[in-house]
């Protein structure tokens, strides 16, 4: 993904404090994802905002769609009529969605260690004789 990623999520004063209930035109497969993710942003990690919704929904849309692909294509298998399955893109097309939505959520392992070293570069700046107060 090119450009700049957020450094730390800053919780804002729209912050969401209980899990929301998810959109009623969800997939079965989208619900419970909301459920999980949101239950760790609201209660494990206190991060998520109203202006957070909307990523939130298209991450557990595009898993929901990533979920769906992958039951299609074991079913149907990789090679349709002698050439690539379809649903191969899909499937290709969701994963990559749904990993830079969980990106800009602080899902990943590469995105929690960039908000934990900002946070411990944050606290060192108190004992940098050099820091700009």
């Amino acid at each position: 993904m090119r450009g700049l990623k957020p450094s730390v999520i800053v919780p804002g004063s729209s912050t969401v404090l209980t899990v929301p209930k998810p959109p009623a035109y969800l997939s079965r497969d989208a619900k419970a994802e909301w459920k999980r993710v949101a239950h760790i942003l609201t209660h494990e990690r206190k991060i998520l905002t109203e202006a957070d919704l909307a990523a939130l929904e298209n991450y557990v849309i595009a898993v929901a769609t990533m979920r769906e692909a992958h039951r299609e294509l074991q079913t149907s298998g990789l090679i349709v009529n002698g050439k690539r399955n379809p649903v191969s893109t899909i499937l290709k097309d969701s994963q990559m969605l749904s990993l830079r939505a969980a990106s800009e959520l602080g899902l990943t392992p590469a995105a929690r260690s960039r908000a934990a070293i900002m946070q411990v570069s944050s606290d060192d700046d108190d004992d940098n004789p050099l820091a700009v107060v």
